[in-house]
């Protein structure tokens, strides 16, 4: 396995992994790339025609995903419209100390596969009691409070209009009922205390999660558009009155997954 920390430029490395797909999956370039988090797996199959699937360990920066509920695969789909669709089902977390070059090493792989446009999904904790478990909800912006960022060096992105404005309308156009509100990604593992989701509510917060801005803001400089959508799979603490668990994550995603799927595969069908 490449060691992501000894580069001099980590594009180097998408680039290589970037090669290795499209050997491996007979498409040289891939216009949409989708990451899948907890409760959006079942995507996957209703995109289109899946050519393809490669196993991710086996590309190179990438790992088995060490999350229950993702998938370790990298799955190439051609959609009815015949474009083609990068999912990429092994997503390594920011909490798994491997560094952020590996957090934002698949989002930019997908731009280096030729990817303008970028999905990103995730199961989440809602602060917004209206919000039951299974409600998506559009992210319309994002708070990043991991402390860190998967830019380096004097590079300077503006990430005033990050979330596209344009594909929300899109996503709108097959679910006008969809919300929209501001992710903040937090470090994890563990979950938020009550005080912290308070002071994420605080600060313009609506959903508390643990992947997303970092990926989102990689996407961004490296010029695709980004649209994000988020599963609400609990309350977040303090606002739940039952403790939080991942297998309550698990359940949540698994109930909501034909019909947040189906939704997601239309959505990306006008992409």
């Amino acid at each position: 396995m490449t060691n992501l920390h000894f580069l001099s430029d980590p594009t180097d490395l998408a680039r290589e992994a970037a090669t290795y797909i499209a050997e491996h999956t007979g498409v040289p370039f891939h216009d949409i790339a989708v990451v899948l988090g907890s409760g959006w797996g079942e995507a996957a199959g209703l995109i289109g025609e899946t050519t393809a699937v490669v196993d991710a360990a086996d590309v190179p920066g990438f790992f088995a995903p060490a999350v229950v509920g993702h998938t370790a695969t990298l799955t190439s789909i051609r959609t009815p419209g015949g474009k083609n669709v990068l999912v990429l089902g092994a997503r390594t977390h920011f909490y798994e100390g491997k560094g952020v070059r590996a957090v934002v090493h698949g989002v930019r792989t997908a731009a280096a596969a030729g990817a303008k446009t970028l999905v990103l999904t995730n199961g989440c904790g809602g602060l917004n009691e209206a919000w039951t478990p299974g409600t998506p909800v559009l992210i319309s912006d994002h708070i990043n409070l991991t402390a860190t960022s998967p830019l380096e060096g004097a590079t300077f992105v503006d990430l005033t209009d990050l979330y596209s404005a344009r594909l929300r309308e899109v996503a709108r156009e097959v679910d006008p009922s969809l919300d929209e509100g501001v992710y903040a990604q937090f470090t994890g593992p563990h979950y938020e205390t009550p005080a912290e989701v308070q002071y994420a509510k605080r600060i313009g917060a609506d959903l508390v999660g643990m992947s997303t801005a970092l990926e989102a803001i990689a996407a961004r400089a490296a010029g695709m558009e980004v649209f994000g959508i988020s599963l609400v799979t609990n309350l977040a603490a303090g606002i739940s009155s039952v403790p939080l668990s991942h297998a309550e994550v698990i359940a949540a995603g698994q109930a909501a997954g034909p019909r947040i799927s189906k939704l997601l595969a239309e959505i990306i069908a006008r992409l």
